[in-house]
């Protein structure tokens, strides 16, 4: 009896041990609150973008009166960076540092995620869904600790599935191109010229840049449409810059072929102030289910808008980064479902590193997260859509993005 109660004695502290241990390994945790860190650019030339935060944040709630996750409530600390890298690496330190959060999700933007990818990764801190589409976050020899979650397959390929929709309609069709001056424009400028290979010197009669600062494009446009290209392609994540696009090549009368960026597909942020006749017949590649007002059979638009009328009642549905910030939401309930009871970084990072085929409501049919640790792009597939004045409304097959 001595020796089993010396047993069980030391068999108690064992397991106390490995508590503590895993409790030191689990920054950011506690039995019954996970804490996660989050920067959006609430304030500055990208706060349109800020809705997304919003939806994260609106959906985190509703999972936490639901019980939260395996009896945790999900804390989210979200701090305004201003679309401003300095910025965001001093509000990522704050939450690593001051916080001590478990890890950071859902940063806006190619430039603030990046400003701040080295230091994270220098630290061991998960950046979980990251929001960009760019192809450096699928490097996970050299920052495994970082990981987007575009709603479209990434710039580069992006801008290679719409290159080949152009040419399958025009072969001899010539480019004028609009990119941001950033990771992102100069990812979509990669994948137009690799998409056209040996003819990308002919066959791109201009290229224009701009800066996210710069308070039109409308010289750029001017200057592009003189080349009298067949296909315009706008390539901004600012909603911005895509808005006053479509409205000047309008207002002067070019009518090319028009490819928006995946992230300015936003009735709300970009067509209505273009003006809706400016946006009519606009193209773009999209893995999220266009928004649709009043839903017949489909359950889960039904749910996202009973969801939006109960906790963002002032805030449009209709607004690409609501149903996103929606998604992006249970993409991160699925993930912490998936890690159980070990919330260690190491491990947060393992299972966000092996989705197998897991479902989100608003993606369309087909589309599924899928990552490995050699492949860190949960989206790869995407479906063309067309803005018909009113709404976006999907035109193609499923297109499989390289």
């Amino acid at each position: 009896m001595r020796s089993l109660r010396l047993w069980l004695g030391a068999a108690v502290a064992a397991a106390l041990a490995t508590t503590a241990q895993a409790q030191q390994n689990a920054p950011g945790v506690t039995a019954t609150e996970i804490k996660i860190g989050n920067t959006m650019p609430y304030s500055g030339p990208a706060s349109a973008l800020s809705s997304t935060g919003k939806a994260i944040a609106a959906y985190l709630d509703q999972v936490n009166e639901q019980g939260g996750v395996n009896g945790r409530k999900i804390t989210m600390i979200s701090l305004d960076d201003g679309f401003s890298p300095p910025k965001t690496m001093e509000a990522t330190r704050r939450l690593v540092e001051g916080d001590g959060v478990a890890f950071i999700a859902a940063t806006m933007g190619t430039a603030p995620s990046s400003a701040i990818a080295k230091y994270l990764n220098t630290n061991k801190v998960p950046q979980i869904f990251l929001i960009s589409s760019a192809s450096k976050w699928n490097d996970p020899a050299n920052m495994p600790w970082s990981m987007a979650l575009p709603w479209a397959p990434n710039y580069m390929s992006e801008a290679k599935i719409e290159v080949a929709y152009a040419r399958a309609k025009n072969p001899n069709a010539r480019f004028a191109v609009l990119y941001q001056n950033d990771d992102a424009g100069k990812d979509f400028m990669r994948g137009v010229k690799d998409a056209l290979g040996p003819d990308a010197d002919k066959a791109i009669a201009l290229a224009s840049s701009f800066e996210v600062s710069d308070p039109t494009v409308d010289s750029q446009v001017l200057t592009l449409a003189n080349t009298k290209a067949d296909v315009f392609m706008i390539y901004s994540v600012t909603p911005r810059a895509c808005a006053q696009a479509l409205r000047k090549a309008h207002e002067i009368g070019w009518r090319p072929i028009r490819f928006l960026a995946s992230g300015c597909a936003n009735k709300a942020t970009v067509m209505d102030p273009a003006g809706v006749d400016a946006g009519k017949g606009v193209l773009s590649l999209g893995s999220l289910k266009p928004y649709v007002a009043e839903p017949k059979d489909d359950k889960a638009m039904s749910a996202y808008i009973a969801f939006m009328k109960a906790r963002l009642p002032g805030l449009d549905p209709n607004n690409i980064g609501m149903v996103y910030g929606y998604t992006v939401g249970e993409a991160l309930v699925a993930l912490l479902k998936q890690c159980g009871n070990d919330l260690s970084r190491d491990n947060i990072m393992r299972q966000a590193a092996n989705m197998k085929n897991v479902p989100l409501s608003l993606l369309l049919p087909g589309i599924t997260l899928n990552t490995s640790p050699t492949d860190f792009r949960p989206i790869k597939d995407g479906y063309l859509l067309e803005f018909n004045g009113n709404d976006w409304v999907v035109v193609s097959e499923m297109l499989r993005g390289t």
